[in-house]
């Protein structure tokens, strides 16, 4: 059974892929804005590590949303 964190972290990933598809943006566009490394990105974006908080505001400002839209179910 998945635990609430592992939840919460497919969540993010699944509405971080979503956000950026929308832009149009591929992983290194996302990195280079949210000035973190491409292949965080993609292990965020595979629920391989869970992103902080800080983390996930700089990745909401680079996206033009609120952190909280990297959380909604």
């Amino acid at each position: 059974m998945p635990s609430f964190m592992d939840g919460m972290r497919d969540i993010v990933a699944k509405n971080l892929r979503r956000l950026r598809h929308e832009k149009g943006w591929s992983q290194e566009e996302l990195s280079f804005r949210a000035k973190v490394d491409r292949s965080y990105i993609s292990q965020l974006e595979t629920s391989t590590y869970s992103a902080s908080v800080t983390m996930l505001g700089k990745l909401a400002k680079a996206l033009g949303v609120e952190a909280s839209d990297l959380l909604k179910r």
